[in-house]
């Protein structure tokens, strides 16, 4: 298997990818031509 669209993106893939539906992606306000590669800060929900 390899981290591609023909195979929806399942592991083995690098450490850096986040998978979500398109539900979610769109919950998050990510348009549908900036999926792909993009930066991702993670914080604690109270900082």
């Amino acid at each position: 298997m390899e981290c591609d669209p023909d195979h929806d993106y399942q592991p083995p893939c690098d450490n850096n990818i986040v998978d979500a539906s398109k539900a979610v992606w769109k919950a998050l306000g990510v348009l549908q031509y900036q999926l792909g590669g993009m930066d991702i800060y993670w914080s604690d929900a109270g900082d």
